[in-house]
């Protein structure tokens, strides 16, 4: 995570946003008291709207919460993947 403040953001937006981008950093901009802002990439925005998409469903999220359970007691299993 990347702290910067927007004056200093101002100076240099491309190489905060490069980072951003590039290392998948998260950035965060002071703007005053109690006043921010959060920048992240476009990958990890989709990802984090796909996951919140995924557990609004309440069948979704008990799903993968057995299986999160299966997988951390060992009572998963792997299959080899068909070749054509």
């Amino acid at each position: 995570m990347i702290v910067t403040s927007i004056s200093d953001f101002r100076k240099d937006i491309k190489s905060y946003l490069d980072r951003v981008s590039i290392n998948f950093e998260t950035l965060i901009i002071n703007r005053g008291k109690d006043s921010g802002i959060v920048v992240i990439s476009l990958e990890e925005y989709d990802s984090l709207m796909a996951t919140n998409y995924e557990l609004l469903n309440r069948a979704n999220e008990s799903r993968l919460d057995a299986a999160i359970e299966k997988f951390k007691s060992g009572k998963s299993f792997s299959k080899d993947l068909i070749e054509e």
